[in-house]
């Protein structure tokens, strides 16, 4: 069946009948014009991501499940890097009259589970058609008692990251190889093993975001994730500190899968590092010179954008990754 068949009242119920039970006592959802919530302490933090088809995600490379999962880790992921806990997410749809309902069945059990893993509920959304291609849309509400913004870095601070970088931006270049949709549970014949490919193309697909620890929170000056690349997002940071940057290649974190799979595709560990996208792991600096749970990749400067080198050269760096607009 499709959705011209089901319709959007059917589809809407199910929705309904599937998620209002986790919604906290004395809250409403899904069913009236708009959603009562009881805000967590302290300051409401919210914030929207979209999910284009043809620019976001190939549905010839993602399972709908997959799709769902990654949507709200995204957008939970605003939310962790502001120093917050995400409460409840909103759900818009545009999707072609032609979509299988099996698709939307299995796109909620992404969602669902990404729900989950956040401690968040769905609380609300809108439902559209679209001429052709799936739009989504998702709005995150979360709280802070204290939150955290890019403008705080200080010259002399530390730059931090909370994982290795460029796994996903590999994951993806290694899923266009293969060239459809991969069961991460049980894995298949690839190019390379599957214990390196597997980690890679995870990162890609369901990305798990996490906040940082409270205790290394009460420490950090400023702060945000890892969307669109080292580079550019660090550049943006700085940017709304009115700061520089300094960045030291040999402390930046990268996998023994990525740097194996990177050799193998032909394509320099370093550039996934600092240009690839989408891992969703936190970068903040920290007047400490060592926080639990991140490594230092460089220090805050007066001015200038630069790398050291292994062999001790300096070399200015360009605010590289992806940017809308221009494909790049």
């Amino acid at each position: 069946m499709n959705l011209a068949r089901k319709g959007e009242l059917a589809l809407v119920n199910d929705i309904r009948a599937r998620f209002s039970s986790s919604l906290p006592r004395g809250g409403t959802g899904i069913g009236d014009d708009a959603a009562i919530m009881a805000p967590g302490p302290g300051k409401l933090l919210a914030t929207v991501d979209a999910m284009v088809e043809g620019v976001h995600f190939d549905l010839a490379l993602i399972t709908p499940r997959q799709l769902g999962c990654k949507l709200v880790a995204v957008n939970v992921s605003d939310i962790y890097a502001m120093g917050g806990r995400p409460d409840y997410l909103f759900l818009s749809m545009a999707l072609p009259p032609r979509t299988r309902t099996s698709f939307i069945d299995k796109f909620f059990d992404g969602i669902e589970e990404g729900l989950h893993s956040h401690g968040t509920v769905l609380a609300g959304g809108d439902l559209s058609s679209s001429p052709s291609g799936v739009t989504l849309s998702a709005t995150v509400t979360g709280h802070a008692l204290k939150p955290v913004k890019r403008s705080g870095a200080k010259v002399g601070h530390g730059i931090f990251v909370t994982g290795t970088l460029g796994d996903s931006a590999c994951g993806l270049e290694l899923l266009k190889r293969i060239g459809r949709p991969v069961n991460l549970e049980k894995g298949r014949q690839t190019p390379l093993s599957w214990k390196i490919m597997g980690p890679l193309i995870k990162k890609h697909l369901v990305p798990e975001p996490r906040p940082l620890g409270n205790g290394a929170l009460k420490e950090v000056s400023s702060m945000m994730d890892l969307s669109d690349g080292l580079l550019l997002d660090l550049w943006r940071l700085c940017s709304e500190s009115g700061t520089g940057a300094v960045l030291h290649e040999k402390a930046i974190p990268v996998s023994f899968e990525m740097r194996t799979a990177a050799e193998y595709l032909g394509i320099d560990p370093l550039e996934l590092a600092l240009a690839g996208g989408e891992d969703y792991v936190i970068l903040f600096t920290s007047p400490r010179k060592k926080v639990r749970g991140a490594v230092r990749i460089g220090d805050v400067a007066s001015g200038g954008y630069k790398l050291i080198e292994m062999s001790g050269r300096e070399r200015r760096l360009p605010p590289s990754g992806y940017a809308h607009f221009n494909g790049k």
